[in-house]
């Protein structure tokens, strides 16, 4: 629980963000570092609620109040191992999750919750450096194999769970590097790689072998998947954007969100120095006002685009929490990420209704519109905006559609995804789902959390 007193005498604090001007020069993470006796001072907020909330706020169910008291009282070592005992890769969401935990924290309801996400980013970090985060290999092996397609949170978080279950585990993934959503879809301002990467060199060294530039369903068979392995796992993500069908989309100019930062990733990792998807001096136009706009906007500024607008077609949301999601629900009211400090312009109420230009996209014709769930235009609104390049981050409607679900005889259901039982178990025998394949878009947090839970269905369903 922390300090008795402490969420009485020490206010919230967070890491402070990099001023603006100088972090849209570089593609480094845009937080500072925290002082360790900051951090002991938020875990000491922590107070004795009684009915800890944030167990059920965060999808992990992470023992909170547990490893919030183990930093204040010094003892770091415990606090990795209680953090790591519900949450593979606490880097990941100390970093980009969006912390329902700290909505569901009882001190929230009226003060500011504790600081649980700067916590757990620094427990995982100190606990880097001090050299305690080692390969840790199954003692013995059962003789069952399982491939995992997908090395995205949830392939990545079922995958190390299976093999200490002492599996023989191989990830599949078709892009030419592992993480997935992590790789190539989070800009590098947000999570720098390199915390990936000394994951998968964890995981490799624990045995899980990963096998990237491998389709699975083109380059390796359903037929030889189930040959080769007692069980599959599905954890492809949802990669099928929601398109815009107007006139004057198929203009030149005009992209896919996940195709705009993929290019950016792909350089920042050397991969594509070249590549002609760039904002660079440009009038951007980014249609969806959630995460991955928010992610849009950030790599716009850094490429130098002349100027940038963030669309969205829901009105603005309340300052303050509205009253229809009470605590401890997640929150309906308006969010500032980093990207919004550093400039653009973010319109809401906005509906695209075509696009123009001669031989590309040059304009952006839109109407202002009503309240959900109609949207009805509203009379007399029409405009346009000069656009140099579009990009289109509407969100996902499920896993794309491949040559590997129909190979493999999966189902899907109404909303687009694949279909599961209550134990991750697909239409198909042997094979199962888990992550955004499963649930649709969803966080981070979810992702693992889902791995991890396939994973136990998976190692109960292979048990003689």
């Amino acid at each position: 629980m922390g300090k008795p007193t402490g969420f009485l005498e020490i206010a919230r604090e967070t890491p402070a963000r990099r001023p603006a001007p100088a972090r849209v020069r570089d593609w480094n993470e845009v937080y500072e570092s925290f002082p360790a006796d900051g951090v002991k001072a938020q875990a000491a907020r922590c107070m004795d609620c009684g009915v800890p909330f944030c167990h059920t706020g965060c999808p992990l169910n992470n023992l909170i109040p547990d490893w919030n008291d183990l930093v204040y009282r010094d003892r770091w070592r415990e606090a990795i191992r209680a953090l790591h005992a519900t949450n593979n890769f606490p880097e990941f969401t100390g970093r980009i999750c969006p912390a329902p935990c700290e909505t569901s924290c009882v001190l929230g309801i009226n003060s500011p919750a504790v600081a649980i996400k700067a916590v757990e980013q620094n427990i995982i970090d100190h606990a880097f450096r001090q050299g305690w985060i080692v390969p840790e290999p199954p003692q013995r092996r059962t003789g069952k194999r399982v491939a995992i397609i997908g090395s995205g949170p949830a392939g990545l978080a079922a995958a190390q769970q299976l093999n200490r279950f002492g599996h023989a585990v191989t990830v599949f993934e078709k892009q030419d590097r592992a993480g997935g959503l992590l790789r190539y879809g989070i800009p590098d301002f947000k999570l720098e790689k390199h915390h990936v990467d000394r994951r998968l060199e964890q995981m490799r060294a624990e045995g899980v072998d990963i096998r990237t530039g491998v389709s699975a369903g083109v380059d390796v068979s359903a037929e030889e998947l189930r040959s080769l392995f007692d069980a599959i796992l599905l954890a492809t993500g949802a990669e099928q954007p929601r398109d815009l069908r107007v006139p004057g989309r198929d203009l030149p100019g005009i992209h896919f969100a996940m195709d705009f930062l993929t290019a950016q990733n792909r350089r920042n990792a050397g991969d594509a120095p070249q590549s002609p998807l760039s904002a660079a001096g440009k009038h951007v136009i980014i249609i969806g006002g959630g995460d991955t706009g928010a992610d849009c906007l950030g790599t716009s500024h850094r490429q130098g685009a002349r100027s940038v607008r963030q669309l969205e077609l829901l009105p603005v949301p309340p300052a303050e929490r509205s009253p229809l999601t009470p605590w401890p629900l997640w929150p309906l009211q308006l969010r500032q990420e980093s990207s919004h400090e550093e400039g653009g312009i973010r319109e809401w109420s906005v509906a695209t209704t075509s696009f123009s230009g001669e031989g590309r996209v040059q304009r952006l014709h839109a109407v202002r519109v009503g309240p959900p769930p109609r949207f009805d235009p509203e009379s007399g609104t029409a405009f346009e905006m000069e656009a140099d390049l579009v990009l289109l981050a509407m969100g996902f409607t499920g896993p794309a559609r491949g040559p590997l679900l129909d190979q493999l005889g999966v189902d899907l259901d109404s909303q687009g995804n694949i279909a599961v039982d209550g134990r991750r178990r697909t239409t198909s025998n042997g094979v199962f789902a888990a992550g955004d394949a499963r649930r649709g878009q969803s966080l981070v947090v979810w992702a693992i959390a889902e791995g991890r839970q396939a994973a136990e269905e998976i190692h109960r369903w292979l048990q003689p």
